[in-house]
């Protein structure tokens, strides 16, 4: 009866010793791709109606608003149409410019794109204004209800 406790004495000491833990690593690929986008809400619809006898007609403009998100430095913000004005027609944007950019104010805009927000770097906004403005002279005429599209696109500010 000696040896039981011994016996006792060393199953205790065992079993409070446990098994070397084993380090596994694991290898994770990151990466974080340039990300440039804009998105635009509202539907401007510009119709010039009166005139001031004596005077042009009087512009019209109507209201957007537009998002955007890049994680690139150096940016500018250009816009396009995708065909020009008819003759005696100007379209312009005017593009409130995120923190820290600089907007070119109200910028009239044909088929050549045109810089309208530059020295955008790493942000993201909302609810930012877009005030499109359409004038006319008298030599236009009669214009008939027609529509452009116009194209923003985010590239190097350089």
């Amino acid at each position: 009866m000696k040896h039981l406790p011994m016996l006792a004495l060393a199953a205790i000491a065992l079993a409070g010793v446990a098994p070397a833990a084993r380090a596994q690593d694991q290898t994770v690929s990151i990466e974080v791709q340039a990300v440039s986008q804009l998105s635009f809400t509202g539907s401007p619809s510009l119709v010039i109606s009166t005139a001031t006898a004596g005077s042009a007609p009087t512009s019209a403009t109507a209201n957007a608003t537009y998002a955007i998100t890049t994680n690139e430095t150096n940016r500018k913000i250009t816009a396009q149409l995708d065909q020009d004005a008819p003759t005696g027609v100007t379209l312009s944007a005017n593009l409130a410019a995120p923190s820290g950019a600089t907007s070119a104010g109200a910028t009239p805009l044909s088929s050549t794109a045109q810089d309208v927000v530059t020295a955008v770097s790493t942000v993201n906004a909302s609810g930012l204004n877009l005030t499109y403005t359409l004038a006319a002279s008298t030599a236009a005429g009669v214009v008939a209800p027609t529509s452009r599209t116009v194209t923003y696109t985010i590239i190097d500010g350089n």
